[in-house]
Order: structure tokens, then C-alpha cells, then sequence
């Protein structure tokens, strides 16, 4: 529907306003505030001028309060200085913007205090997040949590060289696997990386990919005054002469201006009458803001783009525009770092009517009434209270069950638990979704899928079934299947599990997302789980199998790092159980733990092995329930004059097990201490010490500290885990203790479990060769020797 003069007049006036707001916050963050960090705000200054137009559009005209929007990194100052006029970012945090508890450098749902719908940062995953919202919307629909929500479009808003990041070409492949609907991108067009200018021709591999994946493609190259232009005498030799112009020409001259514009149209195109007559009637400073006049920098254009979608397919937008447009430093290759200078702002400032001193009014430089502005706003759809939505957290039982054996393995037990709940009608087992990289079998993830089905929006019967070939798996697919299958790509497992962990905030309806995947894979989602974390999406990852435990299939499929890594990551809570009744303990915990509200919950990582071993035969009171979630217990408790205290993480249990039978032949008070979370232990401790610090008289003791405090000072502890060392090593900074840590710090071989400990030095004999360097007296009993 065509806009009226008067609307398209206020909104290009407010665009003018969102620009100079994010300028200023700039320049003040950089020439202003006192005790700055001396770092510079560079980029942002460009990139904001880039995407102004496009912005507002969008927020002011276009988006309704159900639609999403991933905004590009270095446009956060536009953004902040939108949701400024809206009223919902305060002016206190644009004047520290970058500084302590400031408006964010990138939008930040948990960090900043305006409408943030994704957080944007590390380029690309914003991106991809806006494709895997709307599939996750696609799956709360189709099991009829929508209730009378219409549904939304999720908008990204992407640089063209942010284009370059792989994460986006395999979402695109998920996203046409899925049949996606209601998302646009809009490719902010300016032809300009961070240090280069892009290669000619890329909008149209990027038209090509787009339609090949089944997104329609809009293309808005031209403001208003160039297709008027193109419609005067002469005009169709200007557009040719735009449309071959290389990318980096065209930059250069619009840094240089309206007479080197004019220059080069001259020389280029010679004296052919209705061109030259087109091009000299204009001055230097209107023939500039012509060649200026790209479709991403005119409002009605942009409009016009946005309001021809009538349909729910995914969009892709090329909108063409000069990065910096308006600033002295518009299409400098250099501009990326560029900054105006103070006497630069001064005459950008009376460009803009501001007066010195009024640099933060909401409407100052404008001409509308600023009544009218303000019942404007107040009329814009995305203006709108409760767009960050809620949902009632679904109760989780006291004890999950799972059909015990007297040998097993964790990745078993996994699918076991899962199992068990998937034969009841619990809102549990209704609100569970799961996912996984093309590995949903050889992750135990088959019995679930077996009696929830695959997920996908229209019904799918399994042909093997259908045409009667025995198969241990029958998954049919339907929309009300609970698993979603991705192809081999472990950045879209995380993307999708960081939508699916914040569908209780953009959908109103709660999932509990469950993962699966390798467990040395986990390296190569890393970025994207990172982003998960950051962005307060809840969800659970089975990481399987771990370790050189894995031991036949060599170094490929073994992971050291993933402990340190669990330990490390912010928002995640690690856990490695040994045994399958800690697991079925840490799961209840775990979709407990994925509700809680921000700052007190968080995601959960659970490290698992294929290792069967003798499962320990006992009742879980609540003390050792508590135990377990905690991140330790006593699996042996230590007498009061314990010399030594074997620690143990996960698989290697029946070493550490073994050994503690050989050194307690000789030595007095032995302890086994069972550590399901090194993650858990070490958070609690560095918690602890941080309250005692703070609030001084405080005697609060960590779980850790409890554990230990009964040890003697010159107690041994030896720690061994199928993993880096250290993951267990600060065990000894705890007390003061003396440590041993075994572990693993090279990839792997192949080869038997007992041909690999050995040569890691995990086995039990290494144990209690740690374990004689610990303590004094007679030499321990070695248990037999390999031949």
C-alpha cells in the first residue's frame, strides 16, 4: 500500500534523526566522555550511516510486534538510537555507550535494556539464528502452542561481506531441507568489507544462490531521484553507465564528490547531448546526492521493497548503498576505522540544525511538532509492551526412571532415560524436543525418535515400513513429531538449539531442546554455542562418545579438550557422570536447571562415553542426589588419617576403582572421591571465595571445600580423567592438597581401552604409581601386567 507525502516525509525525518543520534553517540564515546578506554568505536560509524534508512523503515513503518530482528553488528548505534526515540534506551546508557553497564557495542538481549530480539556480534550467527527462529516457530505452531499469535517474520539485517561466513550457506541448505517460511534478509548492499571493497558481481551469485534454495530475491538498486533521473532525456545512458560501474570506482567517487562524479560521466560517456544537458544542469552538490541515491538510502523505495511481499516465502533483499553515506568518510575504502573528527562533527552538527548543548533532545534539527512525533511513535506497531513473552515452566519428576542393567554405558543410559519418558503423556515428555547432526542413532537417540517421531510441517510415512523391510527404526514424519534432523554440520545444531532454548521468550511456548552429537565436534560449533550461551538460550547437549575411551576409532574421534571447555564456557553447566543412575539424576536436574530464571539457570552439557561398566549398585538417597547435581561425593569416604584420596571423572571409574582396592592393602584411609561436574566444583569454589572477599566475616564453604576439609594437610590426591589434565588439577589449590593430575594431553591412537589408558597413563597402574609419589611406605601392589 503506497505511502502518503506526509507519513513518508516524518519517517525519512526520523531516519535523518536515528543517524545523527548514532553518530553523536559515537563521536561521544569517542572525543566526549571522560576516562575513556582509548579504544575507538570505528566501524560502527560507517556501517549505522549504511543501514539508517533501511532501519527505520522497518521499525518505524514495517515490523509488527510479533517479528523478530537480527541486527547487523556495527549498526547498533542505529539501533540503540531507534529504540531511544521509542522511549525504551535511556540516554544515561548512549552517553556510556561502549563503558561499564553502557549500551552495547553489539545488541545484546541479556546485556542490554532495550528491545534486543537476537544478539548479534560474532557475524553470521545472527543470521542463521533468524532462519532456525522460524523453523522453531514452525514446529510450536504446528503442535497448536501458538494460541491467537499470528505468526512473525524473522528479519536479519546482513552486511554483504558478513556473506562470506560459512555458517550462513549451511543454515540456507537446512533452511530449504525444512521449507522455510516468513524470513527476510536484507543484504545491506555497500560493496565494502572491513579492508576491502568486494568483488564485482557478487549480487547476482547471491540472487542465483538465493532462488536456487527457493527464497525470492528483491533487488533495490535506485532511489526516487535516480529513477527520476533515469525517466529525463539521457537517462537510460546514466543507468547503463551506474549498472557497469565498477564497485570500487563507485566508492571512490562518492568520497570524492559531485565534480569528480562529474569528471569521470563526462569523460566516460563524451558529449552526447540529452546526458551531458542531464548531468550539467545539476550543481556538484545535487549531481552527488543523485549518484547517492541508491535504493537502500531512500525511504520510499525501501518501503516499496518491504510492502510488495504479500506471501510468506523467504525474502532476500539486496539493497544497494554507500557505507558512510552523509559523513565526510562515505565510500572510503578506509572507513571501516573511520571517525569524524571534532571540527568534522561541528559542521556535520549544524547540517543538521542542532543546537550545541540540545545534541540529545529527540527531535531536535527536526520540523515536525514534536506532539505529533510522539503520538506517531506511539501509534508504531513494533512499539508495542510485551514482545519479550513468557512461559509456565513444566514440572519435572522427583527421580527420572530408566530399565537398569548390571553393565552399561552413559550414551546408553541417555537413551534409556529418554525412552522412558517418551512412553508416558507427561507435559515433560510433550515439551521435549530433540535434534541432531545426521548422528541421531549412533547417539542413542533412536528409541525416542522411535515413539515421537520427526518433526516436519507436512505427513511423511517411513518408506521401508510402508514398502515391509525389517528396520529397527520406523520414524515417520509428521507435524507432530518431536525430533528435528539436520544434516552433518554441527554449527547448525547449536544455532538450532539456540532457537529452540529462547522459544519461551519469542514464542510464549517452552521447549526443552535436547542435542545430540560427537563429542570432539563440539569444537567445531563452538562459535555458535558460545553465541547460544551468550544469548541465555536453554538447552541440553549430549556430547558422545568422549575421550580415548573411544578407543578403536583413533585420534579423529577423541576429544581432550571438551572438559576445560565445559569448565570455561559461561552459561553452561558440565557435568561427566560415571554411572548411569548419576545421569538419570543429572537430567532431572538438567531440565530443571533450563528454567530457572536468567542469572540463576543456564544450558547443560553432559559428557558420555560407550563405555559399559559394572554399574554401582545402591539407593539414591537424597544426600547423594544432592551430591551428584553438586558436582562430587564420597564414593569412598576417607578416615581421619587419610594419606591419599583418588579423584575421578567419568569413564575411568573402574580404574580408579581398581586402584583404590591395591593402595588401601597399604595405605591407611584411602578415599575415592566421584566427581560428576569439575564445572560445578570449580564455580561453586571461585563463588565462594568471591563472597568471603566481598563480605568480609562471611564463613561460606563451597561443596569442594566441604569435601576436603576434613584432609589431612598432607594428604595426596590424585585426580584422573579420560581429558586434559588441569580440568581436575586445581583440586589441589582448593586446601593446600599435594596433586597428581592424570589425564590426556595428545590425540589419541587406536586400539584397545586397556592398550590406550596404558599408554596415556590413565590405567590403575598409573594411578598408583601416582599414588607411591604421594606417600611414604612399602611399595603397592601393581596389578597385573598386560603381556
Amino acid at each position: 500500500m503506497p505511502v502518503d507525502s506526509a507519513r513518508l516525509e516524518t519517517l525519512t525525518a526520523l531516519a535523518r534523526k536515528a543517524l545523527w543520534l548514532s553518530s553523536w553517540t559515537i563521536h561521544h564515546a569517542n572525543h566526549i566522555r571522560p576516562n575513556a578506554d582509548g579504544l575507538k568505536v570505528g566501524g560502527h560509524q560507517a556501517s549505522s550511516a549504511s543501514l539508517a534508512t533501511i532501519m527505520s523503515a522497518l521499525y518505524f513503518h514495517v515490523l509488527r510486534p510479533e517479528d523478530r530482528v537480527a541486527v547487523k553488528p556495527h549498526a547498533s548505534p542505529v539501533f540503540h538510537a531507534i529504540q531511544y526515540l521509542f522511549g525504551r534506551q535511556s540516554r544515561e546508557k548512549l552517553e556510556n555507550f561502549r563503558g561499564f553497564k553502557g549500551a552495547q557495542s553489539y545488541p545484546s538481549r541479556t546485556k542490554d535494556v532495550d528491545d534486543v530480539d537476537f544478539s548479534t556480534g560474532s557475524v553470521g550467527l545472527g543470521v542463521a539464528q533468524t532462519l532456525f527462529a522460524s523453523l522453531v516457530q514452525d514446529y510450536v505452531k504446528a503442535h497448536g502452542w501458538m494460541k491467537d499469535r499470528r505468526e512473525g517474520r524473522m528479519i536479519a539485517l546482513v552486511g554483504d561481506a558478513e556473506m562470506d561466513e560459512g555458517n550462513i550457506f549451511e543454515a540456507l541448505a537446512e533452511g530449504w531441507k525444512h521449507g522455510l517460511r516468513n524470513t527476510w534478509w536484507v543484504v545491506d548492499y555497500n560493496r565494502q568489507s572491513l579492508d576491502a571493497v568486494v568483488r564485482e558481481g557478487l549480487w547476482e551469485k547471491f540472487e542465483t544462490m538465493f532462488r536456487n534454495f527457493g527464497w525470492d530475491v528483491v533487488i533495490v538498486k535506485y532511489g526516487r531521484l535516480m529513477r527520476e533521473a533515469f525517466a529525463e532525456p539521457g537517462g537510460e545512458a546514466l543507468k547503463r553507465w551506474i549498472d557497469n560501474c565498477p564497485n570500487a570506482l563507485y566508492a571512490a567517487l562518492c568520497f570524492q564528490g559531485g565534480a569528480a562524479f562529474r569528471k569521470h560521466l563526462h569523460d566516460e560517456i563524451g558529449d552526447q547531448g540529452p546526458i551531458t544537458k542531464l548531468i550539467d544542469k545539476r550543481s556538484d552538490e545535487e549531481l552527488l546526492a543523485l549518484m547517492s541515491n541508491l535504493g537502500g538510502h531512500d525511504m520510499a523505495s525501501m518501503l516499496d521493497a518491504f510492502e510488495s511481499i504479500d506471501h510468506d516465502r523467504p525474502v532476500c533483499f539486496i539493497a544497494y548503498t554507500i557505507k558512510g553515506v552523509g559523513l565526510p568518510f562515505q565510500g572510503h575504502k578506509d572507513n571501516h576505522a573511520g571517525l569524524m573528527t571534532v571540527t568534522q562533527m561541528e559542521t556535520y552538527r549544524e547540517s543538521q540544525n542542532i543546537r550545541p548543548g540540545h545534541e540529545w533532545d529527540k527531535y531536535e534539527g527536526l520540523t515536525q511538532d514534536a506532539a505529533e512525533l510522539d503520538a506517531f511513535l506511539a501509534r508504531v506497531p513494533f512499539n508495542k509492551d510485551g514482545r519479550r513473552l513468557t512461559a509456565p515452566v513444566v514440572e519435572v519428576p522427583a527421580q527420572l526412571a530408566f530399565k537398569p542393567a548390571p553393565q552399561m554405558s552413559t550414551q546408553q543410559g541417555f537413551g534409556l532415560v529418554l525412552n522412558e519418558i517418551a512412553r508416558g503423556d507427561s507435559e515433560l515428555a510433550e515439551r521435549i524436543v530433540t535434534t541432531s547432526p545426521d548422528v541421531t542413532v549412533s547417539t542413542n537417540l533412536g528409541p525416542w525418535v522411535n515413539r515421537r517421531g520427526l518433526f516436519a510441517r507436512a505427513e511423511k510415512a517411513d518408506l521401508f515400513r510402508s514398502e515391509k523391510i525389517p528396520s529397527t527404526f520406523n520414524w515417520d514424519f509428521s507435524p507432530k513429531g518431536q525430533h528435528l534432523e539436520l544434516g552433518i554440520a554441527e554449527m547448525n545444531l547449536f544455532i538450532m538449539l539456540s532457537a529452540l532454548g529462547l522459544s519461551h521468550q519469542i514464542n510464549g511456548a517452552r521447549l526443552l531442546p535436547v542435542g545430540t552429537l560427537y563429542d570432539p565436534f563440539i569444537e567445531r560449533g563452538l562459535d555458535a554455542l558460545n553465541y547460544a550461551c551468550y544469548q541465555d538460550a536453554r538447552f541440553m547437549v549430549a556430547a558422545t562418545p568422549s575421550g580415548i575411551t573411544l578407543a578403536p576409532e583413533g585420534g579423529a574421534h577423541q576429544s581432550i579438550a571438551t572438559p576445560l571447555i565445559g569448565m570455561a564456557q559461561d552459561g553452561l553447566a558440565s557435568f561427566e557422570p560415571a554411572f548411569v543412575d548419576e545421569l538419570a539424576v543429572i537430567m532431572g536436574w538438567g531440565f530443571e536447571h533450563m528454567q530457572r530464571d536468567p542469572g540463576e539457570g543456564g544450558s547443560v552439557y553432559l559428557r558420555l562415553s560407550t563405555r559399559s561398566i559394572e554399574q554401582a549398585q545402591r539407593i539414591m538417597t537424597p544426600e547423594l542426589q544432592q551430591g551428584i547435581t553438586d558436582g562430587a561425593y564420597w564414593l569412598r569416604k576417607p578416615g581421619p588419617n587419610a594419606e591419599l584420596v583418588i579423584a575421578y571423572t567419568g569413564a575411568v571409574a573402574p580404574e580408579a576403582i581398581e586402584a583404590t582396592g591395591f593402595i588401601g592393602e597399604s595405605r591407611r584411609d584411602i578415599g575415592l572421591l566421584a566427581i560428576t561436574s569439575a564445572d560445578r566444583l570449580h564455580s561453586g569454589w571461585t563463588a565462594a571465595r568471591k563472597l568471603r572477599r566481598d563480605r568480609r566475616g562471611v564463613q561460606h564453604l563451597s561443596h569442594i571445600e566441604k569435601l576436603l576439609a576434613p584432609l589431612p594437610r598432607d594428604c595426596g590426591i590424585v585426580t584422573v580423567i579420560d581429558g586434559h589434565p588441569s580440568a581436575l588439577g586445581w583440586l589441589g589449590s582448593v586446601r593446600g592438597h599435594r596433586v597428581e593430575a592424570l589425564g590426556v594431553e595428545q590425540f589419541g591412537q587406536t586400539g584397545t581401552i586397556a592398550d590406550l589408558y596404558r599408554h596415556y597413563g590413565i590405567d590403575a597402574n598409573a594411578i598408583i604409581d601416582s599414588a607411591e609419589s604421594l606417600t611414604t611406605g612399602a611399595p603397592i601392589v601393581h596389578r597385573k601386567m598386560a603381556v
